[in-house]
Parts: C-alpha cells; sequence; structure tokens
C-alpha cells in the first residue's frame, strides 16, 4: 500500500494523485511546473480539485442554511419545474 502524502496542502495531494495515474510512480513535489505545460495532465489535475470540492459543497452549503432559507430554496425549484412547459 503506497504511503500517504503528509502535506495537507489539496494541490499537493492533487498532484500526486496525478502523478501516480498518469505514470505509476510518485513524481518530486517541486516538478509541478512539467505538469502544468501539459495540457491534457493539467486537465485532469484541474478536474480532481474541482470533484473535491464539488463532494464538499452541496454538503456545507446545507448546513450552513436555516431551515426557513432551504425551505424557500426548495419551493423555489418546485415551482420552476412545475412552470417549465
Amino acid at each position: 500500500m503506497p504511503k500517504r502524502s503528509s502535506s495537507k496542502d489539496p494541490n499537493v495531494s492533487a498532484f500526486s494523485i496525478v502523478q501516480q495515474v498518469t505514470e505509476g510512480t510518485r513524481a518530486p513535489f517541486n516538478d509541478v511546473s512539467a505538469v502544468l505545460n501539459n495540457a491534457s495532465l493539467r486537465k485532469q489535475l484541474m478536474r480532481e480539485m474541482g470533484r473535491r470540492g464539488g463532494k464538499k459543497g452541496g454538503n456545507a452549503r446545507a448546513k450552513s442554511l436555516s431551515g426557513i432559507k432551504r425551505r424557500e430554496i426548495a419551493q423555489k425549484a418546485a415551482k420552476a419545474r412545475w412552470d417549465k412547459k
């Protein structure tokens, strides 16, 4: 089993994941410029970072909203669905 990174930086973690998937080896963390110059690797890196944020986003937003505000948003969404022709 591969060792976990001790870094808390999500950019470093995402870079490491992309390197493992594309090359099968762990690249040194200071070699980020080579990945950022490669369009397909850069897209994979950005996709992974976006996916991580997306997993957290909805739950974090729901926890921060009050029950009344959530209800207003749900009613607005239901009205928009039913108003479609």
